[in-house]
C-alpha cells in the first residue's frame, strides 16, 4: 500500500499546478468532475496494480470496482470474492482542486479490506495509508497496530493530538466543496463565529489532508455535515445537486476509508455527524446512498461539544426550512 501511495505521489507531483491538468474529461463514478490530472493518476493506478498486484481488486472514484484478471467494472461482490483476496479502496488524488492550484493540501489515499462472503464495510478496513503529494509525508495504519508517521524530511514522528476542548479556541476545517453555502453555514454558523478570533476555520479542499492534520496536532477537528443535512431536510438534495452539477458530492467511502483508520489508530474520535460509528457503512460505492457525514475530533470532550453545536445548527436549519 505504501509503495502504491508513494508511486502515485511521484507520478502526480510533476503535474501539480499545471494548467493543462485543469481540462475536464467527464464525470467520474461518484458524479464529480474528472479532470485531466485525475485521468492520468487513475490510468497509472490501474497499470501499477496490474503489474505489481494482479490478484488484488480495487475501487476508485473514476474506475469504480475493478476485479483482477478481467479488469471488468461493477462485478457482483460474491463473484469478485472468489477471485480476489483483498480489495484496495484508492483515491489517487484526494484534493484535486488544491493539486491543480499547486497547493499542499492534496493526498493519495489507499485503504485495504479483505474480501469475504459479504459486502465489506468501513469496519472491515484492515490497513490505510495517506501520502501527501506535495510534501511527501506518509501516514500508515494497521487495525490494532497503531499508526506510523514519516514527515516530509523522512523522519519518524508520533501522533500529537490536541487536548483543546474550548470551542472559542478551536482550529478546525469542514467539508465545503459541492455543498450549498447558505444552508451549510446555517448549520456551522455557531462554530465559525465562536472560533473566528481565538481559533481558526479553514477550507483546505481534501478530507484526507484535513483529517491527518488532527494526527499532527495542527487542527483539533474536521466537520462534514453534508449527508446529515440531506437526511434531516430531504428538500435540500436539489440544492446539493444544483451545486454539484446534477450529483450530490458529499464524502464517499474512498474519501475517508484510509484516514478514518489512521485517526482511530492515533486515538482520535471519529463518528458520523450524529455521533454514530462509521463501521457499518458500505465500503464499495459512490453516490448519495453510499456517502456519509463525518465528525472527527482530537479528544472525547471536544467531540461531545462539537456534536451539541451541530445539533443546534441542524435545529436552526430545520426551523428555516
Amino acid at each position: 500500500m505504501v509503495e502504491l501511495g508513494v508511486a502515485l505521489r511521484e507520478h502526480v507531483l510533476p503535474l501539480l499546478g499545471a494548467h493543462a491538468g485543469r481540462s475536464t474529461v467527464r464525470a467520474g463514478g461518484g458524479g464529480d468532475i474528472t479532470f485531466a490530472i485525475d485521468e492520468q493518476a487513475e490510468a497509472f493506478l490501474e497499470r501499477f496494480l496490474a503489474e505489481h498486484a494482479p490478484e488484488v481488486a480495487f475501487y476508485s472514484e473514476d474506475r469504480g470496482l475493478v476485479s483482477p484478471q478481467t479488469s471488468s467494472l461493477g462485478k457482483p461482490l460474491d463473484s469478485l470474492a472468489d477471485r480476489a483476496p483483498v480489495v484496495l479502496i484508492v483515491d489517487p488524488i484526494d484534493g484535486t482542486r488544491p493539486a491543480l492550484a499547486g497547493l499542499e493540501s492534496c493526498c493519495v489515499s489507499v485503504a485495504a479490506a479483505e474480501l469475504g462472503g459479504g459486502e465489506p464495510t468501513m469496519g472491515d478496513v484492515s490497513a490505510g495509508c495517506v501520502v501527501e503529494i506535495k510534501g511527501g509525508a506518509v501516514f500508515a495504519a494497521e487495525r490494532g497496530g497503531g499508526v506510523e508517521m514519516i514527515d516530509s524530511d523522512g523522519a519518524r514522528t508520533a501522533p500529537a493530538l490536541s487536548g483543546n476542548t474550548d470551542l472559542s479556541r478551536l482550529f478546525w476545517t469542514a467539508g465545503f466543496r459541492g455543498r450549498p453555502a447558505a444552508p451549510l453555514v446555517e448549520v456551522l454558523e455557531e462554530l465559525i463565529d465562536i472560533s473566528s478570533v481565538g481559533g481558526g476555520f479553514f477550507d483546505l479542499g481534501s478530507a484526507s489532508f484535513d483529517m491527518t492534520r488532527i494526527v499532527t496536532g495542527q487542527l483539533d477537528a474536521y466537520v462534514d455535515v453534508g449527508s446529515r443535512m440531506i437526511d434531516e431536510v430531504p428538500a435540500l438534495r436539489e440544492r446539493f445537486e444544483g451545486v454539484g452539477g446534477g450529483a450530490v458530492l458529499n464524502n464517499s467511502p474512498y474519501d475517508l476509508a484510509a484516514s478514518v483508520l489512521c485517526l482511530e489508530e492515533a486515538g482520535a474520535i471519529v463518528t458520523d455527524a450524529y455521533g454514530d460509528s462509521l463501521d457499518r457503512r458500505p465500503l464499495l460505492g459512490s453516490g448519495h446512498e453510499f456517502q456519509m457525514s463525518c465528525l472527527t475530533a482530537s479528544n472525547v470532550a471536544l467531540h461531545s461539544e462539537l456534536l451539541l453545536a451541530i445539533e443546534r445548527g441542524v435545529r436552526r436549519l430545520i426551523g428555516k426550512g
